[in-house]
């Protein structure tokens, strides 16, 4: 299921949720929910157009900080790595390198899963 309809799912579930509650309300003729009924038809659309608008912008900035934290993790490694090059084990350098590897991918795949959530 894709992200998009993942959100518009949560939007008809919340939706339903109040519609669900405030109805039975009315029929008890309870004063409150004839006054607030409105309000619960409106704030039904409200949450369906506005969650996924908000979820998405929320989400893609998700992956920047994720690939900034990856990225700055790796750029660090890696340059403590090459300045202490001539004293380190070679086991040391190669476990090192991996790590560099490994975050930089990371971090990478994060910069470019954010930018194909904010361009959808």
């Amino acid at each position: 299921m894709a992200r998009d309809e993942q959100i518009a799912r949560a939007g008809r579930i919340a939706g339903r949720f109040v519609g669900k509650y405030m109805p039975k309300a009315k029929a008890a003729g309870n004063v409150a929910a004839k006054q607030f009924g409105p309000s619960a038809k409106h704030s039904k659309a409200f949450v369906k157009h506005v969650l996924p608008a908000t979820v998405k912008p929320i989400h893609s900035l998700w992956h920047q900080i994720i690939a900034f934290l990856f990225l700055s993790l790796a750029g660090m490694a890696a340059v403590k790595t090459w300045r202490q090059m001539d004293t380190l084990s070679p086991v040391y350098v190669f476990i090192a390198i991996i790590f560099v590897v490994v975050t930089g991918g990371y971090g990478l795949s994060s910069v470019r899963k954010a930018r194909q959530i904010s361009k959808s």
